[in-house]
């Protein structure tokens, strides 16, 4: 895609899942690629898994729902690569379970990571962005998010609240040649969906999905590069479902 070679790019959450494939795409495309990941085995895996481009792979210890780790590790990655240009918040975290069977210790887990996490790394990032008038920022919701996931309910929260948040993130810094969009991914065979589903649940939901499967990691990556490009220059607001058709929106 075009305006890719040679960006810096900070990825949340590229240890593994639709993190870690978006990690070895921009590395493909020519991007200089910075990992932000409390899990940093599963980092170094991604890393390796670029072959003869590792090096354009930098790995840190970042705990997204602490502001100075994020802080951190930016200031590391811009100290030692150059200022970052593009952004993608993909890290995720969630324990399904009823609403009233939930309690307050997993609602505030789960927003740590699913809403203070994305808005802690934005706010440290988009401001060079700002300053320097151009950045790209893609935020991975979910269709929870959308229509809601019994189970969810928090979660849900979250990434509709991720998803209102980036429209309004997106006007403010349309001017400042920032732009902001959302990919909201259906149910999608991670090893966070994994962590939760059996197999009676994944096949209920691939019956229900009009194209008779789950989404894969690499269903979503072509459209987080998409909105990262210049492909996608005039484009900012947005919120593009990959779904397999169980969600339709527009």
């Amino acid at each position: 895609m075009r305006g890719l070679v040679g960006k810096r790019v900070i990825i949340t959450g590229g240890a593994s899942g639709i993190g870690r494939v978006t990690v070895l795409r921009l590395v493909d495309e020519g991007c200089s690629v910075g990992i932000f990941d409390l899990d940093e085995q599963g980092a170094e895996q991604t890393r390796s898994l670029c072959g003869a481009k590792a090096s354009q792979v930098s790995i840190y210890k970042v705990d997204i729902s602490d502001y100075a780790s994020v802080k951190k590790a930016a200031d590391l990655f811009e100290g030692a690569v150059g200022p970052i240009e593009l952004l993608a918040n993909v890290a995720g975290w969630d324990l399904a379970k009823p609403f009233l069977e939930s309690d307050l210790e997993l609602w505030n887990k789960i927003i740590a990571i699913n809403l203070y996490g994305p808005l802690n790394v934005q706010h440290v990032i988009a401001k060079g962005m700002a300053e320097r008038k151009f950045g790209r920022i893609v935020n991975v919701a979910s269709d929870a998010g959308r229509v809601g996931s019994s189970g969810e309910a928090v979660y849900s929260a979250c990434k509709g609240g991720i998803a209102a948040f980036s429209k309004t993130l997106a006007r403010e810094l349309a001017k400042s040649g920032v732009s902001v969009n959302v990919v909201a991914p259906g149910p999608t065979d991670t090893p966070l969906f994994r962590s939760f589903a059996d197999q009676k649940l994944m096949d209920a939901l691939a019956r229900a999905i009009p194209m008779g499967r789950l989404g894969q990691p690499d269903d979503c990556v072509g459209l987080i590069v998409f909105f990262l490009s210049d492909d996608a220059a005039f484009m900012t607001g947005q919120t593009v479902s990959v779904s397999g058709g169980l969600t339709m929106h527009g």
